[in-house]
C-alpha cells in the first residue's frame, strides 16, 4: 500500500498493516512447515491461501482508494513502480546469482519468455513460473492495478460491487468449461511484455494515456481468464479484490454491502465444479473454510480500525513485502544446509522454525530499511516533481 505523504493516515490504517503482517506470517508457515515441521501444517484449511486472500482483500480495499485520493494516474504508477520493483529486482538478482548452488526452479523457462514475464510481473497469468515461488501472486496484484487504472480513466471505478459479482460469475463459468489456459505457448508473455512497456510509458508521460489504460486493462482481464495456469482462479481473485473495494465503498457510505455477500458466495462456489478442482486446497470444505477464515480476519481488522493494535503486528505489516519475497529463498538455503529435517526430533524442528523466523525478520528489516523505504521516498519525490496540473477524478458514477 502507498499513501499520500501529506495525509496523516499511519495510525488510521494501522489495521491494514496488521492484516498484512498476519498474511505474511501465514505464508511463511505454509512454506516452512512441510519441510521442517510437517506435524504443524493444517489440512482443514490452506494456511498459505488464507494469507494470500488476506493480502488480496487489503489490496482491494486500499489500492483504488490510493489512486482516487491522488486523482492522478502518473503519481500512482510512479509510486507503484518504486514500491514493487526495487526489492523484487534485488531478490531476482540474488536468486540468479546463487543459482550455481541452488538451481532456479524448473518451472521457470530457460528462454526470453521468462525475462518478459518477470519484467511485467505477469508471471502466473501468462503461465510462466516465477524465480521465487511466492512471486505468482504479484501477477494478480499487477493485473488488478492495470484494471483499476482503466476503470478510473473511464470514470466507472466506483462500480466495485457489481465488478466483484461479475468476476465471481466469470470464475464459476470458466471453471465449468476450461481445464487450463486457452492462450498457450510463450507468445502471451512476449505480447504482454511489449504492451506493458509501451503502456507504462504512456501512463507516466501522459501521451495517449486513456488509450494505454484501456488496452492494459483489457489485456489484464484477457490474460487472467484465458492464459493463467488456473483460469477460474483469475476470476476468483479479482472478485476477492473488488470485494475489498466494495467494503471500502460501504465504509465510506458510497456503496451497499449486499454485493460483498453475493461475491463471497460465488468465490466459494468457483472451484466446486471445476475440472481443475483435484487439489486438496480447493476441495469445497477446505476452500470454503479458508475463505471464511480470511473474511473473518479482514472483518476483525475492520472492527478494530482506529484502535491501538499490537506494535509487533503493525511492524510486521511494514516489512511484510520483504518477508513475502525473502522467506522462500532463505528457506531453500536453510534446507540445503541442514538436509531433510522431517525425521528430526520435534525440539530440533521447533528450534529451526524459530531460527528461520528470526533470520527472515532480520533480513526483512534490513531490506525494508535500506531498500524499500528509501525507494518509496524517492518515488514520492519523483512523483511530486513530475506532477503537472492535478488530474481530477472523473465524475462520480452510480454506485452499485
Amino acid at each position: 500500500m502507498t499513501t499520500s505523504p501529506q495525509t496523516p493516515v499511519s495510525s488510521r490504517l494501522a489495521w491494514l498493516d496488521a492484516l498484512r503482517g498476519i498474511g505474511a506470517i501465514a505464508v511463511v508457515g505454509e512454506h516452512a512447515f512441510p519441510w521442517i515441521m510437517p506435524s504443524l501444517r493444517p489440512y482443514w484449511f490452506n494456511l498459505g491461501m488464507y494469507g494470500v486472500l488476506v493480502f488480496f482483500l487489503v489490496s482491494g480495499y486500499i489500492i483504488p482508494a490510493s489512486l482516487e485520493h491522488r486523482g492522478e494516474v502518473r503519481a500512482f504508477w510512479i509510486s507503484r513502480i518504486f514500491r514493487l520493483y526495487p526489492l523484487y529486482l534485488l531478490v531476482l538478482g540474488v536468486v540468479i546469482a546463487t543459482a550455481v548452488w541452488l538451481p532456479v526452479r524448473e518451472t521457470v523457462p530457460r528462454d526470453a519468455s521468462a525475462v518478459a514475464a518477470h519484467l511485467t510481473m505477469l508471471l502466473d497469468i501468462v503461465h510462466i513460473g516465477g524465480v521465487v515461488d511466492t512471486m505468482w501472486t504479484l501477477s494478480y496484484e499487477m493485473a488488478f492495478y492495470l484494471l483499476v487504472t482503466a476503470l478510473f480513466v473511464a470514470g466507472v471505478h466506483e462500480r466495485s460491487g457489481m465488478l466483484a459479482i461479475a468476476f465471481g460469475v466469470a470464475a464459476v463459468a470458466i471453471g465449468l468449461v476450461l481445464t487450463g489456459p486457452v492462450l498457450t505457448g510463450p507468445w502471451p508473455a512476449y505480447a504482454s511484455g511489449v504492451l506493458f512497456l509501451v503502456g507504462m510509458v504512456c501512463l507516466i508521460t501522459g501521451r495517449f494515456r486513456a488509450t494505454a489504460a484501456y488496452v492494459l486493462g483489457v489485456m489484464a482481464v484477457v490474460l487472467l481468464l484465458s492464459s493463467s495456469f488456473t483460469p477460474w482462479l483469475g476470476g476468483a481473485v479479482l472478485a476477492v479484490m473488488f470485494t475489498g473495494t466494495a467494503l471500502y465503498r460501504w465504509e465510506q457510505g458510497t456503496g451497499p454491502l449486499w454485493p460483498v455477500a453475493a461475491a463471497a458466495g460465488l468465490v466459494a462456489l468457483s472451484p466446486v465444479f471445476s475440472d481443475q478442482a483435484g487439489w486438496w486446497w480447493v476441495q469445497p470444505d477446505v476452500w470454503i473454510t479458508t475463505i471464511a477464515l480470511a473474511a473473518l480476519t479482514f472483518t476483525g481488522g475492520m472492527a478494530l480500525r482506529g484502535r491501538r493494535l499490537p506494535a509487533v503486528l503493525t511492524w510486521l505489516g511494514l516489512v511484510s513485502y520483504s518477508v513475502y519475497l525473502l522467506h522462500h529463498p532463505i528457506l531453500r538455503a536453510l534446507v540445503a544446509i541442514t538436509g531433510d529435517l522431517r525425521p528430526a526430533p520435534w525440539p530440533v524442528q521447533a528450534a529451526v522454525i524459530v531460527g528461520l523466523l528470526v533470520v527472515v525478520l532480520a533480513a526483512s528489516w534490513v531490506t525494508y530499511r535500506y531498500v524499500e523505504r528509501p525507494m518509496q521516498n524517492l518515488g514520492r519525490r519523483i512523483a511530486k516533481a513530475a506532477r503537472g496540473p492535478r488530474q481530477e477524478a472523473p465524475a462520480r458514477a452510480t454506485v452499485s
